[in-house]
């Protein structure tokens, strides 16, 4: 008996807060997505870590023997100071000092991935005016590129999801949530081929060390925002109209994460993620509640306000007696015409 009771209470307080235990899972979940992802990663690229410090090592060790007035402290002080510049963009090889970082195009490219918060981290601010200035042009612009993203992406929508749905809906009568689904896949298999597909295409022609999957990769990095930087195009030894270049990879970036973020909208306007959101989101409170409880507490003020301003006033006529009260011959109104 003492079982059954205690079962009954333990389902009775899972069913009653159904939503903190999806968000327990949802939590856990995301957990061990982490971990999985950390396995994975750590051994994929572990080995080709190894075999590319050891091959490193072995040019290092080849190039020492080969120049033995060169010793290997004056050769790693040497290395550290170009790597350390080459973080930032600037680099002492020949092919690549025919370019430069801050012209116009580049600064332009620069701006955009600073203010999408993609980041490539290809190339960063040196000096110390560059650095306060990029953080109070971040400040000012991620909320201005935000704000202007949601207009944008709102106004598209009109045309591209709810017109279209509403019209197909009336048209033909069928269920919205058919036709927003069909239309949020029609939608993702366009979004992909025109900013994923073709541009990957075309990115393998117009970088010569770029595969099919190098290219894809860059352009999905860089939609998503992730903006690893590994892979940043024009930036190839004596690029062709680099500047033009720089400037058509800047529209594609923009165009191209609005059309990310429609296809993002159309996905969560469908009812069944919403319903599926709905199982890790903290229930609202009815209106019926929120509105006896709002009579509650405005009972509780009224009572506590009346009974605090007719004490005193008892008290007064307690202790000075009754007053007349004054009022017109019309009796409407209590003040002596």
């Amino acid at each position: 008996m003492l079982q059954s009771l205690t079962g009954n209470s333990c389902v009775r307080l899972i069913q009653s807060n159904k939503s903190a235990w999806y968000f327990l899972f949802l939590v856990l979940g995301y957990i061990l997505y982490l971990i999985f992802g950390a396995v994975v990663f750590s051994s994929v690229e572990l080995p080709y870590e190894d075999r590319t410090r050891q091959r490193l090592l072995g040019i290092k060790r080849q190039f020492l023997q080969e120049h033995k007035c060169l010793t290997e402290e004056r050769l790693e002080e040497f290395l550290s100071k170009a790597f350390n510049r080459s973080n930032y963009g600037v680099s002492i090889l020949n092919n690549a000092s025919a370019s430069w970082n801050w012209d116009f195009t580049s600064s332009l490219f620069f701006a955009s991935t600073v203010l999408s918060t993609t980041g490539y981290g290809h190339m960063a601010p040196l000096s110390d005016g560059g650095k306060a200035f990029c953080i109070i042009y971040s400040v000012i612009g991620i909320p201005f590129t935000l704000l202007l993203l949601t207009a944008v992406v709102q106004r598209i929508m009109v045309f591209s999801t709810w017109r279209p749905i509403t019209y197909i809906h009336t048209r033909w009568g069928l269920s919205k949530p058919v036709v927003g689904l069909i239309h949020a896949t029609l939608l993702a298999v366009v979004a992909v081929s025109c900013f994923f597909l073709i541009p990957a295409a075309i990115f393998s022609v117009l970088e010569e060390k770029w595969n099919f999957l190098d290219s894809f990769y860059f352009c999905f990095i860089s939609l998503s925002t992730i903006g690893l930087g590994d892979y940043v195009p024009g930036e190839a030894f004596n690029q062709k109209f680099r500047e033009l270049y720089k400037l058509g990879i800047t529209v594609y970036l923009l165009i191209g994460l609005i059309a990310i973020l429609v296809m993002l909208e159309t996905f969560c306007e469908l009812q069944q993620l919403k319903q599926l959101r709905k199982m890790f989101y903290l229930k609202k409170e009815k209106p019926q509640d929120r509105l006896s409880i709002m009579e509650h507490d405005h009972l509780t003020f009224t009572s506590m306000a009346d009974s605090s301003v007719n004490s005193p006033q008892e008290e007064k006529n307690e202790t000075f007696g009754d007053f007349p009260v004054l009022t017109s011959p019309g009796g409407d109104d209590p003040m002596i015409r």
